[in-house]
């Protein structure tokens, strides 16, 4: 019998130990130390993305001062029972990472069976390429793994609701300035009910 001896781009991640993997608030202290040299996680460098991850970084400052999870979701997280890990695939001028992440980390402290580690989606393509939204690295992607490393679910890109909104805006002809104000606005009305919604049907399946 021949035995299958593939490992993936995912597994060999986790066998290394996930050495190129960050705390939270690591990843928030690598955004604030790259804006003092004037640049930004990835590759790619503009001030169009430095604007936006600074910007970025006073979103993800309000969220993690203010954001509350929800009493239903807190619920069901404090029952899990087993122990997870949530990798998070991000990149710090990403407004939809800024916007979740903050809600994400808040939910990992909730049980301390939960624990969070990031990494960079341009760091990380061949992971990243394992977890595509139709075809795309949308960001942030989110992935539970249980205490053998398997992959239990993924949540990816933003809310369901949010891509409705963003949809919306650009067919009825809003360019992608405007179409990225009426996400944020729709954020900063949400408060995270949508998100939250979501990762409760996620949590349940823990």
């Amino acid at each position: 019998m021949k035995v299958n001896t593939t490992i993936t781009p995912l597994q060999s991640l986790i066998d290394s130990g996930y050495n190129s993997a960050i705390t939270y608030a690591a990843y928030r202290l690598l955004m604030h130390q790259l804006h003092e040299k004037g640049k930004v996680t990835g590759p790619t460098q503009t001030q169009e993305l430095l604007d936006y991850s600074r910007l970025n970084e006073q979103r993800m400052n309000r969220l993690d001062k203010h954001f509350t999870v929800r009493e239903d979701l807190a619920k069901a997280l404090q029952a899990v029972k087993k122990k997870y890990t949530w990798l998070v695939i991000t990149e710090g001028w990403c407004g939809d990472a800024a916007q979740l992440l903050p809600m994400v980390e808040k939910m990992t402290f909730v049980n301390l069976n939960l624990s969070s580690k990031y990494i960079l989606r341009d760091e990380h393509e061949d992971v990243m390429d394992m977890f595509l939204t139709n075809g795309k690295r949308s960001i942030p992607a989110v992935i539970c793994l249980n205490d053998a490393n398997e992959v239990i679910w993924t949540w990816t890109a933003r809310p369901k609701e949010a891509q409705k909104v963003l949809e919306d805006a650009i067919r009825d002809g809003a360019d992608s300035h405007q179409a990225k104000e009426a996400l944020h606005t729709w954020y900063a009305h949400n408060k995270g009910e949508a998100f939250q919604t979501e990762m409760l049907k996620l949590v349940k399946k823990m």
